[in-house]
């Protein structure tokens, strides 16, 4: 069964017709598949549909993406240099996708070849967060080991730093992006709650996008915001949105499509189950 939520806009929310006192039928709401906005960067169109629309959709949820975060590649000369001397080190450390770009794009400029992928062999990449990373290489890795290699973003935080130093594990950090508002943001969504309305629920991906986007989707939403559902994409961004006053409705379990499409799934069949109660006890 496809789930359905009144559509929000600037109008009225279920005002149709006469007034509620010369009818108890002449109240009655609108019913629409619910959107959800992710507020993140598509996936690549090479490597086909994006898995967080495809999950979602699943649940009869249409979701859009709408990018949040520019970044700008720095310290690649030091970052090659590094990456010149593998025997310095015990392994290389990410807990971003830009890390990993990072690299690409040193290899590929200084080898002057094209170089698709850089064949690494993963390990923990199922931890979700830097706590369980840290604790999985800790459990890996001896006090006063080779050092390991964390290229990062300048607006890293200290838990996975912190956690190994405790150990005496070495790291060494190596700041390769730096993180700023896309360009287009404001634009992209204000186009959008113009075009769709108010989404039933928002997604956001990082605390960098509770910062760049609270602000307009507050104001975008007006007094209808109490009514959207709030979902993190895990616990670091969750912390970000209570900080930032955001009621969070669901936080995935981990940071995968399936986990966060179930998790709004279950905050929105709650509202609707809400919103089904107080229609019938109005309309009897």
């Amino acid at each position: 069964m496809v789930p359905i939520v009144p559509i929000l806009s600037t109008g009225s929310l279920v005002e149709m017709g006469t007034s509620m006192s010369n009818s108890k039928n002449s109240f009655a709401i609108i019913w629409q598949t619910m959107k959800v906005l992710l507020l993140k960067d598509p996936k690549d169109k090479d490597s086909g549909p994006d898995p967080y629309i495809k999950e979602l959709g699943l649940y009869g949820l249409e979701a859009t993406l709408i990018p949040v975060l520019s970044f700008e590649f720095v310290s690649l000369e030091s970052l090659f240099e590094k990456l010149s001397h593998p025997e310095s080190y015990g392994g290389l450390v990410f807990t971003s996708p830009r890390a990993l770009e990072a690299i690409k794009i040193c290899l590929k400029e200084n080898s002057k070849s094209e170089v698709e992928e850089i064949g690494l062999s993963p390990q923990g990449e199922k931890t979700g967060n830097a706590e369980k990373l840290a604790e999985y290489i800790c459990s890996r890795e001896k006090p006063n080991s080779s050092c390991l290699l964390f290229p990062c973003g300048a607006l890293k935080r200290e838990v996975l730093p912190t956690a190994l130093k405790e150990k005496g594990i070495p790291l060494e950090s190596l700041t390769v992006y730096q993180t700023t508002q896309h360009t287009n943001l404001q634009e992209s969504l204000s186009s959008y709650f113009s075009q769709q309305g108010i989404p039933a629920s928002v997604v956001f991906f990082s605390p960098s996008g509770v910062k760049f986007c609270l602000q307009h989707i507050q104001k975008l939403s007006g007094d209808f915001i109490n009514h959207v559902k709030f979902a993190a994409i895990g616990p670091t961004t969750a912390e970000a949105m209570e900080a930032a006053g955001i009621p969070v409705s669901c936080t995935a379990e981990s940071p995968t499509p399936q986990d966060l499409a179930a998790g709004i799934q279950k905050a929105l069949r709650l509202q609707n189950c809400i919103l089904s109660k107080n229609t019938a006890h109005i309309s009897g």
